[in-house]
């Protein structure tokens, strides 16, 4: 795969798993959903491929749709942006940090909110209980170099920019209107870390409900690949969905978990794929049970 733009840096990407996920898409996509964008990998690698017409992008979290919508459409603006807050840090880098995640949590603006992602303790997003981010600065690096930066934003921009549509909904009311001609990716907060409210995401999702969701698109024919929960080692993160909804299970080998690096131990992740009855139907890629990395 060519080089593929990562604006938004965010802890569980699906950025190194993006091209064995896309071996189960149909030969044919009009519109490629992602309801739970987070750094929205899978669209910007779907685009990169031209593996699809259109995109949706949708989260919870209102600032960062906000922050899509300037890296699309106003990749100069938030580039520039970027490149003043990252200078202006230079002189104290986590006094300045400190300062800019106050002024953020005031006002939500987008430029503060990329320079914290790109800043903030291994790319890994925290908030409080009211909301807040809260994660702190990384004290080993000053974040993206703003020339990395700007590239990265204005090929995404390139890429997505008059084929995507942004909104900031709950999940399933941007899953209301898919078409049989349509592909949902799905990737939402994991139930090995996400009680009623865990700190690294902005909103949970209850799980009953979720499988209703599940229930619902299997019935209406819909073909959705889900990124969902996995195992390190020994230890699962999660329980595995339930059997009534059909779908194809795969692991994902996602390597030597940084947490296991650590430790100074070999534990190996595996993310769980799921691919949705009416997808797994007209995939092409063989369902296997375990796909290691190229």
């Amino acid at each position: 795969m060519p080089y593929t733009p990562h604006p938004i840096p965010y802890q569980g990407s699906k950025r190194n798993l993006a091209e064995k996920i896309l071996a189960y898409f149909p030969d044919q996509v009009n519109t490629l959903v992602e309801p739970f964008a987070g750094s929205a990998a899978i669209v910007i690698a779907t685009a990169l491929e031209h593996r699809a017409k259109k995109f949706v992008l949708n989260d919870i979290n209102k600032p960062l749709i906000d922050l899509w919508d300037n890296i699309i459409n106003s990749p100069d603006e938030i580039a520039s942006k970027y490149e003043i807050l990252w200078e202006s840090q230079l002189t104290n880098p986590q006094k300045f940090y400190l300062e800019t995640r106050a002024k953020f949590n005031r006002s939500g603006r987008s430029d503060y909110f990329l320079y914290l992602l790109a800043r903030c303790a291994k790319a890994s997003v925290r908030y409080n209980s009211r909301g807040e981010f809260n994660q702190s600065p990384d004290k080993r690096r000053l974040g993206t170099n703003p020339q990395m930066m700007r590239r990265n934003i204005l090929q995404a921009s390139l890429l997505l920019k008059g084929k995507t549509k942004l909104y900031s909904r709950n999940y399933w009311d941007v899953l209301k209107n898919i078409k049989p001609s349509d592909l949902v990716y799905m990737d939402p907060p994991y139930q090995g870390v996400c009680g009623n409210r865990d700190s690294r995401y902005f909103a949970g999702i209850d799980q009953n409900n979720f499988i209703e969701v599940l229930s619902d698109l299997n019935k209406n024919k819909v073909s959705y690949i889900l990124s969902y929960d996995g195992r390190t080692g020994g230890k699962d993160f999660g329980a595995k969905l339930p059997a009534h909804l059909n779908l194809e299970h795969i692991e994902l080998c996602a390597g030597r978990s940084s947490q296991a690096t650590l430790l100074g131990r070999d534990d190996v992740t595996y993310e769980s794929l799921y691919i949705s009855p009416a997808l797994a139907k007209i995939t092409k890629a063989p369902i296997a049970k375990v796909l290691e990395l190229a």
